[in-house]
């Protein structure tokens, strides 16, 4: 069987929907220049020879404002910089996962133990906790078992966790999430 290859999807550009220096076919502007000064409604050909006199390009900032907004600015600086600001927000970002625990009707001891320092450890990392337990045959008449399990679970994870949705009985699976208080 031949593999294919596939080919990445196109990055979505977000400065696609300026337009530039002789781009922009509407005849009149409201121009604003470089120093933010607000110089009113004239034309695109009068603000194109503003920007050129400056060095720099004219941007259409709002094209759906009547009459639109044109801005005269570095257009490579003003992108490198948003880009920049783009990537230092996207670093700080903090994911939060969720991260499942599955308990059997029967659980006890060493097992019970076990499942609750990784939930803590999960807890403490910051992360939401799915905890389950599904019941399999004549467990099902049990359900209340099951349910005082679970409960005695999340007691037993200490004070610091909150309860983020209850414990939820569907069909034969029963759910609880939590997460640090």
């Amino acid at each position: 069987m031949q593999r294919r290859y596939r080919r990445p999807k196109p990055q979505k550009d977000p400065f696609k929907h300026f337009l530039i220096n002789e781009r922009i076919k509407i005849p009149q502007v409201f121009l604003i220049d470089e120093h933010n000064n607000q110089l009113g409604v004239m034309s695109t050909i009068d603000g194109l020879k503003k920007a050129r006199a400056a060095e720099l390009d004219l941007v259409e900032v709002s094209p759906k404002a009547n009459p639109p907004v044109a801005r005269i600015m570095n257009y490579g600086q003003y992108k490198y910089e948003t880009e920049k600001k783009n990537r230092r927000a996207k670093a700080h970002q903090k994911t939060i996962e969720l991260k499942a625990i599955r308990l059997s009707f029967r659980i006890k001891g060493k097992d019970l133990e076990t499942k609750q320092k990784q939930a803590q450890k999960f807890i403490a990392d910051g992360h939401k906790v799915k905890i389950d337990i599904i019941l399999k045959g004549r467990e099902r008449t049990n359900k209340s078992l099951a349910i005082d399990n679970i409960k005695k679970f999340i007691e037993s994870l200490g004070k610091n966790t909150k309860i983020i949705q209850p414990v939820a009985s569907l069909n034969g699976q029963i759910t609880a999430t939590v997460t640090k208080n």
